[in-house]
């Protein structure tokens, strides 16, 4: 395993790289529509990365419709994470709880005095205090990894993507009268390649890094092996309603889940979360 600097450093640089990744493909694409747009798409992708580096966190807490929770509110599972951060040696991160059933959870923030970690209802419900235990220590070991800026970024650079072929035509690149076929045809190649790009990027070796790390700052694997299991089967059966497929990188457990198992070699390529028996494995290794 990388030292801590070390791995925080090289998740930084990953960061720099997919921003300016970003831009340069806002750049690319008013190029593709003429030479009076590239300046115009420079500025929006400047203006993007300022929002992917300042609100991306905020946007991804949104999209859950997530209530934060204070120490009044939060009850015992604000003190569990108040207790847990302490172990890990991190500020106190924000408690969210959002109202879906589909139970899971992330974490997001730009660095560990920015970060928010975040519980849906549903794994509240099914988890038991130590289960809990285990989950909360795996959002915190990310947090401390600074995998939540890297998540949370690719994340929106992801929607961008996605954005950029969805209203490709709004732009005048297909239908409108003088456009031209081929170039909405290039950018939903573009925006198809760099989304693939972008999750080969979002190792998945960070979700093996941030178990054994959870597990050492919970004291034990056992809370978050039992959790792991109990939201890997749960996923199956109440995947998240109306999810953004671009932050499925940003939960513990995939919350397409359903989908994602459909033996596709593509699907397993590109999913964004290794199997959750590999995960169980590698964590029963640090049982004493």
């Amino acid at each position: 395993m990388k030292p801590r600097g070390l791995h925080a450093l090289f998740n930084d640089a990953k960061t720099a790289v997919l921003l300016g990744a970003l831009t340069g493909l806002f750049v690319l694409v008013g190029g593709a529509i003429g030479p009076g747009w590239v300046l115009p798409m420079f500025i929006i992708g400047a203006i993007m990365n300022v929002g992917a580096w300042f609100f991306s966190h905020k946007l991804a807490i949104a999209s859950m419709r997530a209530r934060e929770l204070t120490p009044e509110t939060g009850g015992d599972l604000y003190r569990m994470i108040d207790r847990l951060r302490q172990n890990a040696g991190l500020p106190m991160p924000r408690v969210y709880l959002a109202p879906q059933q589909a139970p899971n959870a992330f974490a997001t923030g730009r660095s560990p005095r920015k970060a928010a970690v975040c519980f849906t209802q549903g794994a509240i419900d099914l988890l038991d205090p130590e289960e809990l235990e285990g989950v909360a220590a795996h959002e915190l070991a990310h947090i401390k990894n600074h995998d939540t800026l890297i998540s949370t970024v690719a994340a929106t650079v992801s929607g961008v993507l996605a954005m950029l072929a969805q209203y490709g035509l709004f732009l005048g690149l297909g239908r409108r009268e003088g456009g031209n076929p081929l170039v909405m045809i290039a950018v939903v190649i573009i925006a198809a390649v760099g989304a693939a790009v972008i999750k080969a990027m979002i190792s998945r070796s960070r979700e093996f890094e941030a178990d054994a790390d959870g597990a050492a700052i919970a004291g034990s694997p056992d809370g978050l092996m039992s959790a792991l299991g109990k939201l890997d089967a749960m996923s199956r059966r109440v995947p998240m309603r109306q999810p953004n497929p671009a932050m499925n990188n940003l939960f513990i457990i995939e919350p397409l889940a359903a989908h994602s198992r459909s033996g596709s070699v593509l699907t397993k390529m590109f999913a964004t979360h290794p199997p959750t028996e590999k995960r169980l494995a590698a964590l029963a290794r640090f049982r004493s």
